[in-house]
C-alpha cells in the first residue's frame, strides 16, 4: 500500500472510530457529522468523501475487519485444511493490534453497555445488514477458490460463509452480553470449533 493509500485508510479510520467512540458516550440522536469531523481532526467535507452518512462510519470498521477474513483466506497455504484457514484467517483479525492500542477503553463494562445500546438503534440496522452481505459475498467467493466450487451454482461457499458471519456475530454479541474481560479471540475461536464439529451438545 502506498503512502497516499495509507493515509486515505487511516483517515477512514480515525472516523470509523469517532463516530462509534462518539455514539457509545452520548447516543445516536446525539451525534452529528459535524461532531465525528471534528473528533477525526478533519472537516465535514472529508466525512462526506469517506462516508454517506454516520451510520455507515459506525459500521465501517466490522465491516472492514470482516472483509480482511476473506483476504486473509486467500493468503492461506494450500496445504491447509479448509477450517482451519478460516479459524486462522478469522482469529487474525480480532488480535490486539496497533489500531486497537490507539483507542484504549478506559471502562469495558461501560463501554459494553454503550455498545449494546448502539448496535440496537433502528437507524443502525440497515447498515449492519448491508455490510453483513458484503463481506458475506467476499467470504464465500474466498471459499468457492478455495474449494474449487462455483459461486453460482453451489451451495457450500455460501453456506461456510454464513456459517463464520453466524460465529462471528453470536460472539461479538455474547461478548458485549457477558463478561467483558475475556477478549473475542478465545469465544471466536470457541465457535468455530463447535461449527467445525458440527455443533455438538456440549
Amino acid at each position: 500500500m502506498g503512502l497516499r493509500e495509507r493515509k486515505k485508510a487511516e483517515t477512514r479510520m480515525a472516523l470509523s472510530w469517532a463516530a462509534v467512540r462518539l455514539t457509545v458516550e452520548h447516543g445516536f440522536d446525539n451525534v452529528r457529522v459535524e461532531d465525528i469531523a471534528q473528533a477525526a481532526g478533519v472537516s465535514p467535507r472529508t466525512f462526506n468523501n469517506y462516508f454517506s452518512s454516520k451510520g455507515e462510519a459506525i459500521v465501517a470498521r466490522h465491516l472492514d475487519r470482516c472483509l480482511r477474513i476473506a483476504a486473509a483466506l486467500r493468503e492461506q497455504p494450500a496445504e491447509v485444511p479448509l477450517w482451519e484457514a478460516i479459524t486462522r484467517s478469522a482469529l487474525a483479525q480480532f488480535e490486539p493490534d496497533a489500531e486497537t492500542a490507539a483507542h484504549p477503553v478506559p471502562d469495558a463494562a461501560r463501554w459494553a453497555a454503550g455498545v449494546r445500546m448502539m448496535v440496537t438503534e433502528p437507524a443502525l440496522q440497515g447498515e449492519l445488514l448491508r455490510a453483513g452481505a458484503i463481506a458475506e459475498a467476499a467470504l464465500a467467493a474466498a471459499v468457492a477458490e478455495r474449494t474449487g466450487t462455483d459461486l453460482e451454482r453451489d451451495l457450500y461457499p455460501h453456506l461456510v460463509a454464513a456459517a463464520v458471519a453466524a460465529a462471528v456475530n453470536t460472539a461479538v454479541a455474547h461478548h458485549l452480553r457477558t463478561d467483558t474481560s475475556v477478549t473475542m479471540v478465545p469465544l471466536l475461536a470457541d465457535a468455530l470449533s463447535r461449527i467445525r464439529a458440527g455443533l455438538p451438545n456440549t
